[in-house]
């Protein structure tokens, strides 16, 4: 009988049973839907979210207008690593949820970087 999990989410547990986020280097998260993208700093030892971005998010509002998708994931990426290192976190996880690392998570992953996280 077959699984009724798909492709992504059995890659998704098999990639959360290897890594956590702790207080010293917690978890960042991406969730691609069709139209937006979204990225989450979690604490996994805590429970807690401790900071968020994405597509929807108020700083990014104006800017995304003419955007295609893997320029608006580098916008979120710079945001989201903009908003680690004002509550001082330097360093991070990366989670990838299942996707494969390429087109927008690829994107979000390597701006995230060049603004200043260490994963």
């Amino acid at each position: 009988m077959a699984s009724k999990l798909t492709g992504r989410e059995r890659r998704k547990f098999r990639i959360r049973n290897k890594i956590s986020g702790t207080d010293g280097r917690p978890r960042l998260t991406v969730f691609r839907s069709s139209t937006h993208i979204y990225a989450q700093v979690i604490d996994d030892s805590a429970g807690s979210t401790l900071a968020a971005a994405s597509t929807l998010s108020p700083d990014l509002k104006g800017s995304l207008a003419d955007a295609d998708k893997t320029a608006q994931a580098k916008k979120v990426g710079a945001l989201i690593a903009k908003i680690c290192l004002e509550k001082k976190i330097e360093r991070v996880v990366f989670d990838r949820n299942g996707y494969l690392y390429h087109g927008r998570v690829r994107a979000l992953a390597e701006a995230a970087r060049e603004a200043g996280l260490n994963f």
